[in-house]
């Protein structure tokens, strides 16, 4: 996918509703990714030990005694972010098309700096890596489990090329469906364009680190769904919308399979944390996206936010990245003022991912705005 810059949101309507909900979509992600992190490795009745028969009721501190603290889950999404926005940048200053996927594949290296060394590098520095406003963030340098697939996808230097469709499995981590890909995908849904667009961009920068399918194909319907839930429609309409554009493609069965067990399973209410068990653990693609899109089909309302949050951690298996992927769809769904103001205000970065978010839609209509040197365009 390649891209000349301005005109993506025109279609979203009151730019105060999108702006809430890309805000909602980005700080919801990072309060689920928060609520999970201390519990990520403990198994169901481990959690229950530890918090009481319901499990964990709130942010808890983690190992180090620290409350709200985010994971690579937050800090990843952030990235794409930040990716995405130079790419317009560069569409914009020259007026030529970019490929949007190089630049994630940069940000995404600017991330794995952070994986590598204590701090931020000294200002002026000549190293592209070393460069940009996101890469100054203290709270960012912290190392909180990445995950294997990433981290070496990474190290290889793979940029997927324009193809669509590109060619499956990918050759970087070819047997890996890790849910890294999914965790990290949510602002390709947040473009302002139209889900087929966002799913095909968000399936070929998933292959940047994992070449499973199934990891590629459950990153494009996560961004497909958040785009449909950004235009409006019901968190149900949404999954069923996604699933139409995942059956047009070759090998989608696996991650079908997957958000249908979800969407059934939601029809039967009653929600459980030994229901959302039955879908998996959540340390593979398909798994981690149908625990989130469960949790929210089946507690959907705008009073319910905290109660799907809660669900989508109490499990055994990778609770932050359950947490985080479920925050992502009802920030997108409810926006920013319906997330639990309490875990919002503890929550890691929440003023960095704020700003972020804000420049995302700034960045549709006036990007000069910004201060010099705050996306460079490479």
């Amino acid at each position: 996918m390649t891209t000349t810059g301005r005109g993506r949101a025109a279609a979203w309507g009151d730019g105060a509703v999108r702006r809430s909900r890309v805000r909602g979509a980005l700080l919801g992600g990072a309060v689920g990714d928060a609520l999970g992190n201390p519990v990520e490795f403990l198994s169901l009745d481990g959690i229950r030990r530890a918090h009481g028969g319901r499990g964990v009721r709130g942010l808890v501190p983690d190992e180090d005694g620290v409350t709200g603290r985010v994971t690579d889950d937050t800090q990843m999404t952030l990235f794409t972010v930040e990716g995405l926005i130079r790419a317009h940048v560069r569409a914009a200053a020259t007026g030529a098309a970019v490929d949007e996927a190089s630049f994630v594949r940069d940000a995404y290296a600017r991330w794995l700096d952070t994986q590598n060394h204590p701090s931020p590098p000294a200002r002026g520095g000549g190293n592209r890596v070393r460069t940009g406003w996101l890469r100054q963030q203290p709270w960012l340098y912290a190392r909180r489990a990445p995950g294997n697939a990433c981290l070496t996808g990474l190290a290889s230097g793979h940029t997927p090329g324009p193809e669509t469709p590109p060619a499956l499995p990918g050759p970087v981590n070819p047997h890996s469906k890790g849910c890294g890909t999914v965790m990290r995908s949510a602002p390709f849904g947040l473009l302002g364009g139209d889900a087929s667009t966002g799913f095909d961009l968000a399936l070929r920068c998933a292959l940047i680190t994992h070449g499973h399918p199934t990891g590629a194909y459950a990153a494009g319907a996560f961004a497909a769904v958040v785009t449909y839930l950004l235009e409006g429609d019901s968190p149900q309409g949404a999954v069923l919308r996604a699933l139409e554009l995942l059956g047009r493609r070759p090998g989608h069965e696996e991650t079908t399979a997957a958000l249908r067990a979800a969407v059934v399973l939601a029809a039967r209410g009653g929600p459980t944390a030994e229901r959302v068990e039955s879908l998996g653990a959540g340390w593979v693609a398909e798994e981690a996206l149908a625990i989130a899109v469960y949790c929210v089909l089946v507690l959907p309302g705008p009073d319910e936010v905290a109660e799907a949050l809660l669900l989508s951690v109490n499990h055994s298996g990778d609770s932050d990245s359950t947490g985080a992927v479920c925050g992502n769809l009802l920030g997108a769904l409810h926006g920013e003022a319906r997330l639990p103001a309490s875990w919002l205000a503890a929550t890691e970065g929440r003023s960095v991912i704020a700003e972020l978010a804000d420049d995302l839609c700034m960045e549709f209509d006036s990007p000069v705005a910004w201060p010099e040197g705050r996306y460079p365009e490479c």
